[in-house]
């Protein structure tokens, strides 16, 4: 690997960025593409695909055999709520291969011997999402059904661009966070993003089945998000 590319590849896993390096098999010539950066159309299909599934391999471009390789973030979950669904969730997450962080400033909900699975932070989320930030690989479920603690981290997700932002609610619910986001600044395409209600509808019943359909909402925004914004004009 060229200098440079282990440089640039070096700054992106500390900035929490994806990569991809793409090296033709007949030069073994590597180029390398970070996301959000400018490709060609001939190397969409290839890079799209990469970043999409976290999977490397060989690929055909232009006739021609090459090998992709991705290199991207660990996907991270952050909860805000040490409630029954974080506690199974946390469990799930981990098999799943999410880094999984709780934050809830209720110190009789959110105590070591209720999550033994998942980092803990028993903070308002104004000072833990200081030295917890967000990003574009996090995933941040709100569950408190608590206003003064949910709608914080819900605008900071939005602002941030987590690849999924959802909230525990009704419509009704919804409707009434939506009237509160709006009055906080948060415009109408971002409130739009909110998953809510939470989770895909499998008419789960009791904690452990809505921590189910959550971590399944979560992993399909995970591999159908859109990647394609960096595509830059046809080769």
């Amino acid at each position: 690997m060229l200098l440079e590319h282990l440089h640039r590849l070096n700054t992106a896993r500390d900035a929490r960025l994806a990569t991809v390096t793409i090296t033709p098999l007949d030069t073994g010539e590597a180029a390398l593409f970070l996301e959000g950066e400018a490709y060609g159309s001939s190397v969409a299909p290839a890079i799209e695909s990469a970043l999409r599934t976290g999977k490397s391999g060989i690929v055909e471009i232009g006739g021609q055999a090459a090998f992709v390789n991705v290199y991207l973030p660990p996907p991270r979950i952050v909860v805000i709520g040490a409630v029954h669904i974080s506690q199974a969730l946390a469990v799930m997450a981990d098999i799943a291969g999410f880094d999984l962080s709780i934050i809830d400033p209720r110190s009789a909900f959110a105590t070591p011997e209720r999550f033994r699975q998942a980092k803990l932070l028993a903070e308002w989320p104004e000072d833990a999402l200081q030295h917890t930030p967000l990003d574009a690989y996090t995933a941040l479920v709100a569950v408190t059904h608590d206003p003064k603690i949910d709608d914080f981290p819900l605008a900071k997700a939005l602002e941030a661009g987590c690849f999924y932002v959802g909230a525990l609610g009704s419509r009704k619910t919804h409707a009434r966070r939506v009237e509160r986001l709006t009055k906080l600044g948060v415009d109408e395409n971002s409130i739009a993003r909110i998953h809510a209600p939470i989770g895909l509808d499998i008419r789960a019943s009791n904690p452990a089945e809505i921590a189910v359909s959550i971590l399944a909402d979560i992993i399909q925004a995970l591999r159908t998000r859109d990647v394609a914004a960096g595509r830059g004009p046809a080769e």
